[in-house]
């Protein structure tokens, strides 16, 4: 018996109070009033399930008040039968995974003189139960002096309370420190605490680990923003609740809707000229896929409160819908933004009636601009695809490829290959571009080495996420394009897609996106310091959507620390942010369509 209490103290050290939180931290309050007891607390494999007993006649029975007596069950029914169960299921283990700790925390509510000789009684005639190497039972409400704690099996623990002073002895027994959460304050769940409130609370919580003893706030507040400030705000390290399925889905998506910013970057803070040339000569784009403010707040917030992209002055706001829907996907929202024309979700460089339109590429190299398309998606992706093809399906990948032959574009960086080199007509589109001068690279390494002033680099390494090791591709394909394209006389539009914060934001997955984010204001910093040293170039950032209907219900500029909520795994139809800096960035200020953006870009440029 002695290595079974010995085996649960070291697994509790481990899995308790300071860590970061799971099923096995949430109290099934008043388990017994669920509709199935024990089974959906323990199939969701939380950490402890409480059961109120009373005496009577000699029988344990669970309820919550006398009047419910009448109906009750027993308690051996509800819970020791089919705990004893799951035991000898498991040899001996709570739960099949061999380090999860289950305890049974049973509420007196009748006195412990009569009721605790009654339950011993009955327990032991469970001998798998005092066998078990992760299971224990503990006892609440109506507990006995802890001086006369010693008078007990070895195998029964306590619920311990604030303000009382136990021995060592009597701290091996106690399983937790529980309180009333309305005994210290009237705080409703939302917002903080007041202060005087704050520091009672935190009190317990202080005084409860400094003797090593998770705590339990019964009373609290009962829904998800008071889980997520009795875990940030107060520390709490057990959860009561009542809503135990909802709590575990909770705990199970905190490893996705959480962020803690551990490193940051230093965002670039720009010098802007007291007064910008009236028009640009250059333009670059930068496009963060599926980037709302939310999104960008989360970087920001994740960064310690920086964020190069929030230093730009001049801001506008862009509405997304598309021709034929409320909610743009990635197709039309880009080929708005490249042709300046409302179309169809999924259609790509052409219009609403499937007819193909002018990009802003095509206008550009007519005009003798170089042009470079930088994305960390495919090329044939619907962004980058947008700005040299034309195609009524955003699907249509070999198609969209063989477009990109007639562009004449002079620099494209993504992923994508096998949509050129591994074609079901058979043809290798990469042995067509090199015959049309480019000097056509499948590794992305290859980037520092390249000298001719067009090239295609097509790399699957460059669509890992950040969190997998892409690297600053962006940025560097970036400044490597700046470097062919700077020159006397030299006139670019430079578009870079920033891809996979939609891909985080339609996984609903909160670090995803952040990474991702920081990743793309990084890129923006590069291009700030280009403008800041050209005064010929305007750098427009903008998103071509929305995705996951982003909120932030919590955070910490100082620790970096953030929490999202997602009203979808698709893109949502709120406006989007347009910062522009540079020569002519006035005019991008104010409320208007995607369309808008192209329509601004050429009345700029014209005027040159």
């Amino acid at each position: 018996m002695k290595i079974n209490i010995l085996l649960i103290v070291l697994l509790l050290t481990l899995k308790g109070f300071g860590q970061s939180y799971s099923p096995s931290q949430i109290f099934a309050h008043n388990d017994y009033a669920t509709a199935k007891p024990f089974y959906t607390a323990y199939q969701n494999q939380v950490g402890y399930i409480e059961a109120d007993i009373f005496l009577v006649a000699d029988e344990l029975k669970v309820a919550h008040t006398e009047a419910e007596l009448k109906n009750a069950a027993l308690l051996e029914d509800l819970y020791l039968k089919p705990i004893q169960k799951v035991l000898i299921e498991n040899n001996g283990y709570a739960y099949k995974d061999s380090e999860q700790v289950l305890t049974l925390m049973i509420d007196l509510k009748t006195a412990a003189t009569t009721t605790l000789p009654v339950l011993i009684k009955k327990i032991e005639s469970y001998p798998q139960l005092l066998q078990a190497k992760t299971f224990r039972i503990a006892v609440s409400g109506n507990m006995p002096a802890p001086q006369t704690w010693n008078q007990f099996p070895q195998w029964l623990y306590f619920d311990g309370r604030p303000g009382i002073t136990y021995s060592a002895d009597q701290l091996q027994r106690v399983v937790m420190i529980s309180t009333g959460m309305a005994a210290l304050t009237n705080w409703n769940g939302k917002g903080v605490l007041v202060k005087e409130h704050y520091e009672r609370v935190m009190d317990v919580v202080s005084k409860a680990h400094a003797v090593g003893k998770p705590v339990r706030f019964w009373g609290a507040p009962d829904f998800i923003s008071a889980w997520m400030k009795l875990i940030s705000l107060v520390k709490a390290d057990i959860i009561n609740t009542d809503h135990v399925e909802a709590c575990v889905q909770f705990f199970k998506n905190r490893e996705f809707t959480t962020y803690q910013g551990e490193v940051s970057h230093t965002a670039y803070v720009p010098a802007p000229k007291v007064k910008w040339k009236k028009t640009p000569q250059n333009i670059i784009l930068l496009i963060g896929d599926g980037t709302g403010l939310a999104q960008l707040y989360s970087g920001y917030t994740a960064n310690h409160g920086s964020l190069s992209i929030f230093n730009i002055p001049t801001v506008g706001l862009c509405v997304t819908a598309s021709a034929n829907n409320y909610i743009t996907d990635s197709a039309a929202g880009a080929t708005a933004l490249a042709t300046g024309t409302l179309t169809n979700n999924r259609y790509i460089g052409v219009d609403a009636n499937g007819q193909p339109v002018a990009t802003l590429v095509e206008i550009l190299r007519q005009q003798n601009y170089h042009t470079a398309l930088i994305t960390s998606d495919d090329v044939t992706g619907a962004t980058p695809a947008s700005f040299y093809a034309h195609q009524p399906e955003r699907g249509m990948s070999e198609p969209i490829a063989n477009d990109f032959l007639r562009s004449k574009v002079d620099i494209l960086i993504g992923g994508g290959v096998k949509n050129f080199s591994e074609r079901k007509d058979n043809r290798n589109l990469l042995d067509t571009l090199k015959k049309q001068g480019y000097t056509v690279a499948t590794r992305f390494a290859a980037l520092d080495t390249i000298t001719n002033s067009k090239f295609v680099i097509l790399d699957n390494e460059t669509v890992l996420p950040i969190q997998k090791g892409r690297g600053e591709i962006l940025s560097r394909s970036l400044n490597k394009s700046l470097q062919v394209f700077s020159g006397k006389g030299k006139k670019f539009f430079i578009m870079v897609e920033g891809a996979q914060i939609d891909w985080g934001g339609h996984a609903n997955n909160l670090g995803y996106i952040v990474t991702e984010v920081l990743d793309f204001d990084k890129t923006a910093a590069e291009a700030m310091k280009y403008v800041d040293a050209d005064d010929d170039t305007l750098l427009i950032i903008t998103a071509d959507h929305e995705t996951g209907g982003l909120s932030l219900i919590d955070g910490d500029l100082k620790t970096g620390f953030v929490q999202s909520g997602f009203s979808t795994t698709d893109h949502s139809g709120i406006p989007v942010p347009v910062f522009a800096y540079g020569p002519g960035a006035d005019l991008f200020k104010g409320v208007y369509p995607n369309t808008h953006i192209f329509v601004k870009i050429k009345q700029l440029l014209d005027k040159k």
